[in-house]
């Protein structure tokens, strides 16, 4: 065991063989080669797939001093006793505020501190400069209960990584269509002279770069994935648009005559550049208004029995505070988190429910793990965590097989006999080994509320600290 400048020990880094299985749903089993789920394995009771979307975070920055302490749930290691910069600085990982500190997470910043791998140009992300390195820091394991008992007691993954190194805006982007759209993915910006609408979306009037498919140079378009199909304008954008229309999961369950929801914050909420419709037309201009509820809407429709097939969560409204970004208290993040697990476990819908939480990007914060290409060919973004919460969840898991987002899309498609969006959810892991459809079904875990420390404070104009 190694020791590092804070006095914990660190597990050295763990070696997993490929296709080794070990102890498969034992409290501390690591997964080995994809597949072993099974053509005999029995069909899934699921019917219930609920997504919460957090901000801002990567897999270290939230899991990597848990994996000091727990060394035999983490193959990559947990956070490393110091971290070589490619300026030659070799800097201590320091633990986290309540209140994270605003650090970029650009294209360009991801990118750069990516470095093609190496995973040492983190001193080039903005806000993350000598001598203090804001963004090389993680969470306790004390800070974070809920998350802790979560994945103390259900299955994560420690590869899983955003499908593309993009800021929030991409992320909620393909968090449903498994794709960039050729979009860069950076927030989009309000033009001189024009009045700006809601949030970033196709309602906002706001552009952002986008490349065109057959090579070219960048050009600046709507933030807006339109619709030809719909008897609007340049199908649904501002002002015409090159941009190609591509289906989401919500098109897929619709025609297929299944139940959505996002649960967000509405127009004009604080919160509402996160709403996964907005930046779809197809979505944000034909969805009835039974689809489209605030996030607060979550708990009490989890506790009523009332749950969709097919949910995605994003924080808004009285909740955006509670949304885990830069700058917002990490308790009320973990407060909120344990109050919708806690909803959806002791509601009379858990028997058929799985909960994924996970985060949309690095916020961005040090990971030690290079992200690999999506199977479409864009280099994926920093690593992220991932909970895969439900009574057949492996307990005490760890899935250790590549996954992003498309990997949460290829799972609904699976279970409800859907057909892929693209190449990167025909190719993604679909989590086959976190699950044991014959295992007991797991009990509910106690969550718990604890009051936001004194002197924490959130300014709303932080959360649009993307760029």
């Amino acid at each position: 065991m190694l020791v590092n400048a804070r006095g914990r020990r660190r597990a050295g880094r763990v070696s997993c063989a490929t296709g080794a299985l070990v102890i498969a749903g034992a409290v501390g089993a690591v997964a080995g080669a994809p597949g072993t789920a099974g053509a005999s394995a029995p069909p899934s009771p699921v019917k219930h797939i609920v997504v919460l979307y957090l901000e801002n975070h990567s897999f270290d920055s939230l899991l990597g001093f848990w994996c000091d302490d727990n060394p035999g749930r983490c193959p990559q290691g947990g956070m490393p006793g110091t971290v070589q910069l490619s300026n030659g600085a070799l800097v201590t990982p320091s633990d986290m505020p309540d209140v994270p500190p605003i650090v970029a997470h650009t294209v360009h910043g991801q990118q750069e501190a990516i470095d093609g791998g190496k995973m040492d140009g983190w001193q080039l992300v903005v806000g993350c400069h000598p001598p203090h390195y804001k963004c090389i820091s993680g969470l306790e394991p004390s800070q974070e209960p809920n998350l802790i008992t979560l994945a103390d007691q259900f299955a994560i993954s420690d590869d899983y990584f955003s499908l593309a190194d993009s800021p929030s805006w991409g992320g909620h982007v393909y968090a449903v269509t498994a794709s960039m759209d050729n979009f860069l993915g950076d927030i989009p910006v309000s033009l001189p002279h024009k009045k700006s609408g809601p949030g970033w979306g196709c309602d906002s009037h706001h552009v952002t770069q986008w490349e065109p498919s057959g090579g070219g140079p960048l050009q600046t378009v709507p933030s807006c994935i339109p619709d030809p199909s719909l008897h609007e304008p340049h199908g649904g954008a501002f002002r015409k648009t090159p941009v190609a229309q591509v289906p989401s999961i919500m098109d897929r369950l619709s025609a297929a005559g299944l139940s959505w929801r996002s649960y967000g914050a509405t127009v004009d909420k604080p919160g509402y550049i996160w709403s996964v419709c907005a930046s779809l037309a197809s979505c944000l201009d034909t969805s009835e208004s039974s689809n489209v509820r605030p996030d607060s809407q979550v708990t009490k429709d989890a506790q009523a029995g009332t749950l969709p097939d097919f949910s995605i969560i994003t924080p808004g409204g009285s909740d955006v505070a509670n949304s885990w970004h830069n700058g917002n208290s990490t308790t009320a993040g973990d407060n909120w988190l344990g109050e919708i697990a806690g909803a959806i476990m002791n509601g009379p819908e858990w028997s058929s429910t799985v909960l994924f939480v996970t985060w949309d990007d690095c916020g961005c914060f040090y990971d030690q793990v290079p992200p690999p290409r999506a199977p479409n060919g864009r280099q994926e973004g920093p690593r992220l965590p991932l909970l895969i919460i439900s009574p057949y969840a492996r307990p005490g898991y760890t899935d250790t097989i590549r996954a992003t987002s498309a990997s949460i899309l290829a799972y609904t498609e699976r279970t409800f006999g859907l057909a892929p969006l693209n190449v990167n959810d025909l190719r993604a892991y679909e989590f086959g080994n976190a699950f044991n459809y014959s295992q007991p079904p797991l009990k509910p875990v106690h969550m718990v509320t604890r009051p936001i420390p004194r002197g924490d404070h959130i300014i709303w104009s932080q959360n649009n600290q993307d760029t």
